[in-house]
């Protein structure tokens, strides 16, 4: 029973100590030991170690420790500054001293990591893991927007390049196999904003969207997802979005859209782009809103093509502009198929546009693009 007892609280002990919970005196007393080193190295050679060094441990606490502990270290700090000063004598009698821009600077640094410190425990972030917590949110965004495997036959790939560089995207897609694996649901989504304002709002509505598809009938899902918006009660809680869905026993499917750009099909026997638009306001606008889908059928060699406005549109050029841009990009992977096409297309056509982009393609395989793929 000793032994449960001391097992089940050193397992506690390793999760609290994981999570962020756990005491901070290790981290503490390693701090609280460099600084009597700094100190005595200072006294031994000002010239290479100088007084300013103890902000060392005083930026790494600022990062490591709670307020309560980072006082301490402070303290311990402010009396290697004062043994600094007595041993080493007044700064007027050489560069090498303690200075008072040597205190001012010692003093802000404590200062800024002070004030992250007491932001980081207001917002209950832990104190170890909180600089992966956004790496965190990343990383789920990107695992609910993978797509599933499709049948031989099948090609799919999406790619997403949000705003600025950042890692965090208003476009996310959700994608599932429905009515026992034939049926392919998809839906892309564009929330209101950019990037970062927009990264929370993304992975709150994509985990949503996740648990409704294939939850509810096709026709059911943008309704209920205007539903959930309306009851979020956001500033900006609009959103477009479209939705997929896909027979992949004969080809045939219909398109959903919530006030999202039309999708693209490629007809393989006529080589020419066609705009699938169907009829649908914007999420989150107002209740009861009715979608209309539109239908058609992906014969072998086909291309079905869905995107985000980002995409195509610009403050220097209209969506039927980028609209005509991207079908002319794309017709360069015809012949050899669109295996990778969908980072190239971004690349192409909206490499600078500060604006998230996502692009989703589905195509049915021919004879001629499976052997130019193999």
């Amino acid at each position: 029973m000793q032994w449960h007892r001391a097992r089940v609280g050193l397992r506690r002990s390793a999760v609290d100590y994981f999570r962020g919970d756990g005491s901070d005196w290790v981290a503490l007393a390693g701090l609280l030991l460099t600084v009597p080193l700094i100190c005595a190295a200072t006294m031994a050679n000002p010239v290479w170690i100088s007084p300013a060094a103890l902000v060392l441990p005083i930026v790494a606490g600022g990062l490591l420790l709670r307020p309560a502990s980072l006082l301490g270290l402070y303290a311990a700090a402010a009396t290697a500054l004062i043994v600094e000063s007595i041993r080493l004598g007044p700064y007027t009698e050489g560069p090498s001293r303690v200075t008072p821009g040597v205190v001012l600077v010692v003093a802000a640094c404590g200062s800024f990591g002070l004030l992250i410190a007491q932001f980081r425990s207001r917002v209950g972030v832990p104190w170890r893991r909180g600089g992966t917590m956004l790496f965190d949110l990343r990383e789920r965004i990107r695992v609910q927007s993978e797509l599933p495997h499709l049948p031989h036959g099948w090609h799919r790939e999406m790619a997403l390049r949000p705003a600025g560089g950042q890692s965090f995207s208003g476009d996310f897609v959700v994608a599932a196999r429905t009515n026992g694996g034939r049926t392919l649901e998809a839906v892309l989504t564009d929330v209101s904003g950019k990037g970062m304002d927009a990264g929370s709002r993304a992975l709150l509505l994509s985990g949503a969207f996740g648990g409704l598809l294939g939850s509810l009938p096709p026709h059911a899902f943008l309704p209920a997802a205007n539903g959930y918006l309306l009851r979020q009660d956001w500033d900006e809680g609009f959103a477009t979005s479209i939705h997929l869905v896909l027979d992949l026993d004969s080809g045939d499917y219909e398109l959903y859209s919530a006030g999202h750009p039309p999708g693209l099909q490629l007809s393989a026997g006529t080589g020419r782009w066609e705009e699938k638009a169907a009829e649908g306001p914007l999420l989150g606008v107002y209740d009861g809103a009715q979608f209309d889908p539109v239908k058609g059928s992906l014969r072998p060699g086909d291309v079905l093509m869905l995107f985000t406005d980002g995409l195509v549109e610009t403050s220097e050029r209209d969506i039927v502009e980028g609209i005509d841009r991207l079908t002319g990009e794309a017709d360069r992977y015809v012949a050899a198929g669109f295996h990778g096409a969908a980072w190239h297309l971004i690349e192409a056509v909206a490499k600078d546009v500060n604006d998230d982009r996502a692009l989703l393609l589905i195509c049915r395989e021919g004879p001629t693009a499976h052997a130019a793929a193999l």
